[in-house]
Parts: structure tokens; sequence; C-alpha cells
């Protein structure tokens, strides 16, 4: 089965940056969409960014544009979550998520995607 591992999360101050890192392993599909989510104590989980292992093409949720960034290495099955300019509104455990049938989207929901993470904590600090 998909097993996704999440690392990367830490404490940060307001304005910084930090990477986060997503392994994948036992993929069986030609292609798969793999996204970010993240879920703040008392909130919903939401959607963050997602990418398609077919051709690489992103999507980001508007909480996202313009200071996250999301890649995929094929050769290391790894997919990153770029996080610059970050804010204390970014604090939240996030989440990898994988599903073979995502692929370009215009918009994501957790239900969408069937493997899961455990998630790594990301806090931001004022």
């Amino acid at each position: 089965e998909v097993k996704l591992v999440e690392s990367g999360g830490g404490l940060v101050q307001a304005g910084g940056s930090l990477r986060l890192s997503c392994v994948a392993s036992g993929f069986t599909f030609e292609s798969y969409g793999i996204g970010w989510f993240r879920q703040a104590p008392g909130k919903e989980r939401e959607g963050v960014a997602c990418i398609s292992t077919a051709d690489g093409s992103a999507f980001y949720e508007d909480s996202a544009k313009g200071r996250f960034i999301i890649s995929y290495d094929n050769a290391k099955n790894t997919v990153y979550l770029e996080m610059n300019n970050l804010k204390p509104e970014d604090t939240a455990v996030y989440y990898c998520a994988a599903d073979p049938a995502v692929g370009y989207i215009e918009t994501m929901y957790p239900d969408w995607f069937a493997s899961w993470g455990l998630g790594t904590q990301v806090t931001v600090s004022s």
C-alpha cells in the first residue's frame, strides 16, 4: 500500500521559512496527485497545495499563493513544500496525502485523497 512520511516541521518566527518533505512509497499507478493539507486546533482540515506527478502541474489555495512552493523529485519519490514568509496563522499539523485519481485540479478537499501520512507540526511564533 501507499505510505507517506512527512518531516521538516518545527518552530520558526514569523517571517521565517521552512521546508517540509514527504517521502512516498508503494505507488502502483502511473501517476498520483500529492497534496499538502493542514489542521490547526479547533479548525477543519484544509488544503494548502497539490502537485501532479504526471506533469508537475501545481495548485495552491489562496492562503499559500505567493508564499509557498510545492515540488516533486521523481528520483527520490519525495514531495516538498517550501514555506516562506510564515505567519502565526500558518501554525498547524501539516499532512501529506496522495491519490491516483487526482490530476489537474482547481481546488482540493481531504476526501479526494485516500492515502495519508501522520503529519508534522509547524509552529510559527510572533
